[in-house]
């Protein structure tokens, strides 16, 4: 499993996030505190507290790392 910390603080970062990754094969949470929900589903990202970073899980994936990595390179937090 790798993570990273995310910034999605904006409806326009939480769209452009979840286009990015649902062209992938794989399983990938977002997590903050003991909140957990599926990376892949907008709806779930809502219902988030966005004001603060989340957690990106990469759980399994097909050997596409790197390009998952490429994909959320716009919203790594600073």
């Amino acid at each position: 499993m790798k993570s990273y910390m995310l910034d999605l603080n904006s409806i326009e970062k939480v769209k452009g996030f979840v286009n990015a990754i649902e062209g992938f094969d794989g399983y990938f949470d977002l997590a903050t505190g003991r909140y957990v929900i599926d990376a892949k589903s907008i709806m779930g990202i809502f219902s988030m507290d966005l004001s603060k970073h989340v957690e990106f899980r990469i759980l399994e994936t097909n050997d596409q790392i790197a390009e998952v990595e490429a994909a959320i390179a716009p919203y790594l937090a600073q």
